[in-house]
């Protein structure tokens, strides 16, 4: 099998689980890592084996890096993918894509110029229920999707804001339970449901006063299908309660995953997640089989850890995309869609009415699409 040389730039918490993918996968050969911190970078390198570098141009220059995941700050990762793109090095970013439009049209823009493989990691697509869900709908299980629900409740407390400096500010997380905790189920709704015509959306930070984000958010969204939809996502539920989405059928028929149980978890902290299950199934004559997947999944996640199990599913694909010259499963302009939807909420709640897609990068930007005013 062909190996392509890797290597890691941010050596943080989410940063040893793309790590240990790259130190397990046969198409990997994990050269280097990158941190701006010298002894991070070395007492990460001795942890796996590979050369520490406190210089990035330095690591992107070694001819054996190929292909490196960004496991910064989302501040930060339009330079950093500029500095990539320029030395012709593949690009897997953690999530979210950049804290704006701007951000992520000026990511895709120097990647599609490169001629670079650009993905964002949102690994939930890859867990089973929802591949499920994706497959029901794709096949016409349940009809035309006619309407969509998304509730994210769960739970941040000052520890968590407290564990990095760049937590809960506008310049550096770019948003709260939109563009961090909800980012994933955000995609997995749109990915289901297809392009949004229109948003109407609000937000709020109502018990987080130590952080300038939002820790909820609402949207009302019409679908360009006409099918209708509503997100409700908070972090406000002590100590979490769950993640759901559910997809109703103009057949009448129904599907749903319950992608967390509880607050979601932080990659490279969290011991222990609740197994992704599929909780609603009416499709005709597929009733059964609902008990069947709890089960199944459930014995599954016993014997696999869910917070690298499926990172390392989609850097896998990710490795094969920049072997195979192909697109990975989720591209830089799928990890835009989120963006572009919390984008709309805030754009909605500035102006006080509904926002039309396409988003406009440039509209708004002076003061944040709406975050700053």
């Amino acid at each position: 099998m062909k190996k392509i040389g890797t290597g890691i730039i941010g050596c943080g918490k989410v940063g040893h689980t793309h790590a240990q993918a790259y130190n397990i996968l046969p198409e990997s050969d994990f050269v280097a890592v990158y941190s701006r911190n010298p002894a991070k970078a070395i007492s990460f390198a001795e942890e796996f084996g590979v050369t520490a570098y406190s210089d990035l141009d330095s690591m992107l220059s070694n001819p054996a890096i190929e292909a490196v995941s960004i496991c910064t700050p989302p501040h930060v990762h339009p330079e950093l993918t500029e500095a990539c793109a320029n030395h012709g090095v593949h690009v897997l970013l953690e999530k979210p894509i950049a804290l704006d439009l701007k951000g992520c049209d000026q990511i895709v823009s120097v990647a599609n110029e490169a001629g670079i493989q650009l993905g964002v990691i949102s690994q939930r697509r890859f867990y089973e229920p929802v591949q499920r869900v994706k497959q029901a709908i794709d096949e016409g299980k349940i009809g035309k999707p006619i309407l969509g629900t998304l509730v994210l409740l769960g739970w941040r407390d000052e520890d968590y804001y407290n564990m990095d400096a760049w937590r809960g500010r506008w310049n550096t997380e770019g948003g709260g339970v939109m563009l961090n905790q909800a980012v994933h189920q955000i995609d997995l709704f749109q990915w289901l449901m297809g392009p949004i015509d229109e948003l109407f959306g609000y937000w709020a930070n109502l018990n987080h006063p130590y952080v300038e984000v939002e820790d909820t958010a609402l949207a009302a969204i019409r679908f360009r299908t006409g099918a209708l939809g509503m997100i409700l996502l908070s972090n406000s539920q002590k100590p979490g309660l769950y993640g759901k989405i559910h997809i109703h059928g103009e057949s009448g028929a129904s599907v749903g995953v319950q992608t967390d149980g509880g607050s979601a978890f932080v990659s490279g902290v969290t011991q222990e997640v609740e197994p992704p299950i599929n909780d609603i199934w009416t499709v005709p004559g597929e009733e059964h089989l609902l008990a069947e997947w709890q089960e199944k999944d459930r014995s599954r996640c016993a014997n696999i850890n869910v917070m690298t199990h499926y990172h390392m599913l989609q850097i896998e694909d990710f490795l094969r995309a920049a072997i195979e010259g192909r697109e990975p499963a989720v591209s830089g302009r799928e990890g835009r869609k989120p963006v572009e939807i919390a984008t709309a909420v805030y754009r909605s709640q500035r102006d006080g009415r509904p926002v039309r897609f396409p988003l406009d990068a440039a509209i708004g930007s002076e003061q944040f699409d709406g975050r700053l005013s």
